[in-house]
């Protein structure tokens, strides 16, 4: 009778050594391979510590905890981050292996290194590609036997990249790997890359070390490096002990742990669908994670006050708790229900995840995603109640306007998110957001209502012109262009322009032309109505330019104002001045301050 729980203290090789017939399995409710440069360098450094240390004890590694259940395919419960971290760390070694071999090969000093660095070579191709003693020579002369060993299977439904392990495992060298692994559009430099090429190029990089000093970390970390390894035969109990210990890992994130739960309530007959659902979800919410949108703890909070806004739970006796439970604690305590019917669950998240997709690049979505993070929860509140067909830039619009002149009563005033004049309005309101039968009207009005009473038209406008940071330029920009009937839009890199410069090798001249202090000239530049959008390719090009300069440059040269897109920019080409005084830049501060005013109180 096979023992329920087998710990056992074993070296890296023995370990990582698996026979033929066997391999390591992320099972599909286990997390993406999530390890980052940091945690590969604190393993870089862990080793290199302990050889500089000479300690004769082995370095130990913490506990891995596996479920076999399966006879040979070993379910990595606690352990695979550091698991796959360590074969990536393995084949690092063994290409650098394979490039200092040849160096030391005939010299007849080095014959004892040269035995050393091949017998770490063999280790490390018996884990990697499984291989007998008699079978490595044929693997050196022909590459394409290494192929198709299976040594480590991830069917996570969470890992968008299931593949990148085994690409780089096969790869012959590090400029093949390079060449085949995934790349993300549009990222530059190492951020194109996965958690797997990346790590798998810090550990190719630091490797780079002498003969002797690789052969070194090579056989302490195969063989004084420790992990306990911990088999259970049982699965709930192998996953028990994971929540008891789950030591040297990342701690899990509440999307973990939601969807491991939901994995484990999807019966037999629906666990592929699930898989399919989720995965759709988790690729989307990735792909709006990279343009800063939206993430999938972000999508299960989002749901969160939906449902808890639909069944008016937080509403108690006629007024509202903003209290707001953690995620985790809401789907597994408090409203877990909702994780006994996970295909309906999928159904919902998925909604959302479609929602942002639709919208993401509407420039009203832009606009107020840079105003408060809180923003994108009372947002989707309201765009829930529609089909993601039905979804419009109207619709959006007009929900977004009201949320933008709340958080700009928030971004110019001393109190926080917190304040009831915020957060309560905001909680309230939100039980209308998701009520379909309550029009856009009505919400309006209660927008409108709310912050005629609490908030005074001289005191905000006081504060517009005080204001020095950028964020209302932004809006500015706005609501210039609904003024003129124009397209607003900006690009993710967009500039904030001073017209009279704030720095430059021309600031003590203008300061002087302009007959101002340096105090009042720090204070006069940073003021609303000297800042405007402007491309940064234009703004470069422009620097510390006088103003007439920068109205005047020629169409030809595109590299004025007059070749911005941008509309306050492309107006100041007709101004009647040449010269950009301080007077200008209270006129303009002034107007942009009425055309926020305006807007605020709903007055356009």
């Amino acid at each position: 009778m096979r023992k329920n729980i087998e710990p056992t203290l074993k070296e890296i090789k023995r370990y990582l050594g698996l026979k033929k017939s066997e391999s390591f399995v992320i099972p599909e409710y286990q997390r993406e391979y999530q390890w980052k440069i940091d945690e590969c360098d604190q393993l870089l450094q862990d080793i290199e510590m302990f050889i500089s240390s000479g300690a004769s004890d082995p370095y130990f590694f913490g506990t891995i905890i596996v479920d076999c259940s399966s006879n040979d395919r070993f379910s990595l419960i606690d352990g695979q981050q550091r698991t796959t971290t360590f074969l990536l760390l393995l084949k690092a070694l063994l290409l650098r292996l394979n490039e200092v071999i040849p160096k030391v090969q005939g010299d007849k000093e080095s014959d004892q290194l040269e035995a050393g660095l091949t017998e770490r070579r063999k280790e490390i191709m018996t884990i990697l590609y499984k291989a007998e003693a008699e079978e490595i020579p044929g693997m050196l002369r022909d590459h394409s036997k290494t192929k198709g060993i299976l040594i480590l299977e991830n069917k996570s439904i969470n890992e968008l990249y299931p593949d990148e392990f085994k690409k780089i495992i096969e790869a012959k060298d590090f400029k093949e790997a390079e060449e085949i692994v995934y790349k993300t559009p549009r990222k530059k430099k190492d951020g194109k890359y996965t958690n797997y090429f990346r790590n798998f190029k810090f550990f190719y990089e630091k490797l780079e070390k002498q003969a002797s000093e690789l052969n070194n970390f090579a056989k302490i970390f195969l063989s004084n490096c420790e992990v306990i390894e911990i088999r259970s035969w049982q699965v709930e109990q192998a996953i028990m002990m994971f929540n008891s210990l789950n030591s040297k890992g990342l701690p899990l994130a509440d999307s973990d742990i939601i969807s491991g739960q939901l994995y484990s309530n999807v019966d037999n007959d629906n666990k592929s669908k699930f898989n399919e659902q989720w995965k759709s979800i988790k690729e989307l919410s990735e792909k709006l994670d990279e343009l800063k949108v939206t993430d999938i703890d972000g999508v299960l909070q989002q749901f969160m006050y939906i449902n808890r806004a639909e069944k008016k739970e937080y509403v108690k006796e006629n007024s509202v708790d903003v209290t707001t439970p953690g995620l985790r604690r809401y789907y597994t305590e408090i409203n877990k229900d909702l994780l006994k019917d996970p295909l309906a669950l999928c159904e919902n998240l998925y909604k959302i995840v479609q929602i942002w997709d639709k919208i993401k690049e509407y420039p009203t979505i832009k606009l107020i995603l840079k105003f408060n993070v809180n923003a994108k929860l009372f947002l989707m509140s309201y765009l829930y109640r529609y089909e993601v067909e039905e979804i419009n830039e109207t619709k959006v619009v007009d929900i977004c306007e009201c949320l933008l002149r709340l958080f700009t009563l928030l971004e110019i005033g001393d109190a926080g998110y917190s304040n009831t004049k915020f957060k309560t309005f905001l909680f309230s309101e939100n039980l209308k957001f998701v009520d379909e039968s309550i029009p856009i009207e009505k919400i309006k009005e209660d927008f409108n209502e709310h912050i005629s009473r609490n908030w005074k038209e001289e005191d905000v406008k006081e504060e517009i012109l005080e204001y020095r940071k950028n964020l209302l330029v932004f809006l500015s920009e706005y609501l210039f262009c609904k003024e003129k009937s124009l397209r607003f839009d900006f690009d993710e890199n967009v500039n904030i322009e001073h017209i009279m410069p704030a720095s430059g090798r021309n600031k003590s001249s203008i300061q002087q032309d302009a007959e101002i202090g340096e105090d009042e000239f720090d204070d006069l530049v940073n003021k609303l109505g000297n800042k405007i959008l402007l491309e940064e390719k234009i703004n470069k090009s422009l620097g510390d330019a006088w103003f007439r300069t920068k109205k005047q440059k020629p169409v030809k040269e595109k590299a004025g104002y007059i070749g911005s897109k941008y509309a306050i920019a492309r107006e100041l080409t007709n101004y009647p001045k040449d010269t950009w005084t301080k007077e200008d830049i209270e006129t303009a501060t002034t107007e942009a301050s009425e055309r926020i005013l305006r807007f605020v109180f709903n007055k356009n």
